[in-house]
């Protein structure tokens, strides 16, 4: 007898290690492909939405446009900063949604969870429509087919998202890389120059400065704040996604998190200071980013590579959304607030549902809003800003009750712990975040109200009660079924089996054969209708049984009215109420063809009967599928 030895840790020829799923999973470079192209993406409208609402103080008020930009990189890295904790704190996922539901009670929770899927999916409907705007400035001729372009590139985004994040996160890879390498050397390039290569691509278009100088007072500089907060969409995106990261998953996240805040800093503050020093100004038609570029690089080939990276990054920005909102569903559905069916997963790691989902309520969106970007801008960003708030409300929280929890002991044992003495100033900082983000969520409220953003405030608690909904169907079914309670010990019932019959055929022998090896009593019925036709087709029958003699009855149900499940469900009725003490099962033969088109050549008799049982009965319903092939 030979004995077969492996070196420690081996794994034998003949065993394959266990696929755990983690090739599914994302590294910390994948995951800043496949969760930052919507943060990224913004960096091509959040400079020019602080200089378009700055240009209303004229040349003097687009003079703040580098300290206001400041102002944001500061959000910024209290936010990036904040979300490194959330994802060490809260490593299943959620974000806002967790922090909420541990800190902040249900229904805050609940209001940041519908927040957060009403930004994913307007930034699905928004990043896609803006990619085919740029793309239809580029080729005018594709203008009046733009609807369909959207559709399209969300078909193909929503395919890629099926085979799995990471396949995603591959294929994303190449364009954010272009897209950021071509900024970061557009801002190193311009500031080179001492004045603008060239200004060709704003020649002829009308400026949307004001013509007038104002005084730029604060309210000027909250909304151009509020404005430039767009560009902080997608921040949050990486902490809502935890579990989609390989293990060791904190970490990786949290690379990714700083990763994601450096770059994006370093590609606002540099934008921001090439404007200054250009002394650009808006016009129409042409993007704050286009005019860089050309200052920049001249308009050559360079240009060109910026605007179509521009483009393409913004059409699959929509993947942060593909990323994040299917875990969101996930947790929520794992929390009773909807269908469990979110919480289901592929082999390659997919929540295919939430996939969909998402998919279907971005189709409608961008159907709805005929592929216009303009009708959809004003609901966007509302939602992340209530859910970087409430994130950060429940950060402070979580520092409090950390500190009473673990603080002394850490103390006393000699350490600083995690949370010893530094939690004043995590939580001060979690403060100052929460203010920064909860005034900018009213200013962006109240400044787009008009224009669309009422739907948001309608929405958002039309969801929350949504949720609500689902988890009280939840808990009186959770109820009905006694979980969490032991039930009683399962016994046997005597049972008794009823098998619908038209003809017979093999099919009704295996039909008799299974419900005799199912209960105590097998019988069968068939249903009479008054026509003569039916009545000979009877008679047919019952001689023929009466010769076959399978030992078992022949039950003849008559009704007056074309109907077959109706007889057949108060015939199960009647027996039940006879025999109060009899499960009473009802078998229903069918025949599984072996093409998919052959279905079609059915006539449907089992559904018909088994909707009627199920619906009139409390009886277990069976279907026997037989397979010709």
């Amino acid at each position: 007898m030979s004995v077969l030895t492996t070196e420690p840790g081996a794994t034998p020829a003949d065993e394959e290690p266990p696929d755990t799923g983690e090739r599914h999973r994302l590294t910390a470079v994948t995951g800043l492909a496949a969760l930052s192209l919507d943060a990224m993406a913004s960096v091509a409208y959040g400079p020019e939405a602080i200089v378009l609402v700055l240009a209303a103080a004229g040349a003097h008020g687009l003079g703040f446009t580098l300290p206001v930009t400041l102002a944001i990189a500061t959000l910024l890295a209290v936010l990036v900063a904040s979300y490194r904790q959330v994802i060490a704190a809260f490593p299943d996922g959620g974000g806002s949604y967790a922090v909420a539901r541990t800190h902040l009670g249900r229904r805050t929770s609940l209001v940041a969870a519908a927040s957060l899927v009403l930004d994913y999916v307007l930034n699905v409907a928004v990043a896609v429509t803006a990619g085919a705007a740029a793309l239809t400035s580029a080729f005018p001729v594709l203008y009046d087919d733009r609807l369909w372009l959207c559709l399209a590139v969300l078909a193909l985004i929503t395919a890629i998202n099926l085979r799995g994040i990471v396949e995603s996160a591959k294929v994303f890879i190449a364009p954010t890389a272009v897209f950021v390498g071509s900024i970061l050397v557009l801002i190193a390039v311009g500031l080179l120059r001492s004045a603008p290569v060239s200004t060709e691509a704003a020649a002829g278009h009308a400026s949307v400065l004001s013509g007038n100088a104002t005084t730029v007072g604060a309210l000027l500089l909250l909304k151009a704040f509020a404005s430039g907060c767009s560009a902080l969409t997608g921040v949050e995106a990486i902490a809502n996604a935890v579990p989609s990261f390989r293990v060791p998953r904190v970490r990786r996240a949290q690379r990714a998190e700083v990763a994601l805040g450096a770059v994006l800093g370093v590609m606002l503050i540099g934008l921001s200071v090439l404007i200054s020093r250009f002394h650009l100004q808006p016009v129409d038609g042409v993007t704050v980013l286009a005019q860089l570029a050309d200052a920049s690089f001249g308009h050559n080939w360079a240009f060109y590579v910026i605007q179509f990276a521009t483009m393409i990054l913004l059409a699959l920005s929509a993947n942060t959304s593909f990323g994040g909102l299917p875990v969101l569903l996930k947790l929520l559905a794992r929390d009773n607030y909807l269908p469990h069916v979110f919480a289901l997963k592929t082999d390659r790691q997919v929540h295919r549902h939430g996939v969909l989902a998402l998919a279907a309520v971005s189709t409608a969106l961008i159907v709805f809003s005929g592929g216009d970007t303009n009708t959809l801008v004003p609901l966007f960003a509302i939602g992340v800003f209530v859910g970087f708030t409430i994130a950060q409300v429940g950060m402070v929280r979580h520092w409090r009750i950390e500190r009473r929890v673990g603080g002394p002991e850490k103390q006393r044992a000699g350490g600083r712990g995690n949370h010893g003495p530094g939690w004043r100033g995590k939580a001060l900082l979690n403060g100052f975040g929460a203010l920064l983000t909860g005034v900018s969520a009213v200013v962006v409220t109240a400044t787009k109200f008009e224009e669309g953003a009422w739907l948001i405030v309608i929405a958002l608690p039309l969801l929350v009660v949504a949720f609500e909904t689902v988890h009280r169907a939840y808990a009186r079914i959770g109820d009905r079924l006694g979980l969490g309670r032991i039930p009683e010990h399962p016994h046997r019932d005597r049972s008794v089996v009823i098998v619908p019959v038209s003809s017979l055929s093999r099919l009704t022998s295996e039909a008799l054969t299974a419900a005799a090896s199912l209960g105590d009593e097998v019988r069968a019925v068939t249903v009479c209708h008054p026509d003569p036709e039916d009545r000979a087709a009877l008679h047919a029958l019952e001689r023929s049984w009466a010769e076959w003699d399978p030992g078992v009855p022949l039950v003849r149900l008559t009704s007056e009215r074309r109907s077959l499940g109706r007889p057949i469900a108060a015939y199960v009725r009647d027996v039940m109420a006879a025999e109060p003490a009899t499960r009473v099962t009802v078998l229903i033969p069918e025949t599984e063809p072996e093409r998919l088109w052959q279905r079609l050549l059915q006539n449907q008799r089992g559904a018909v009967v088994a909707h009627a049982v199920r619906r009139e009965t409390d009886a277990v319903i069976c279907r026997l599928r037989f397979r010709l092939f």
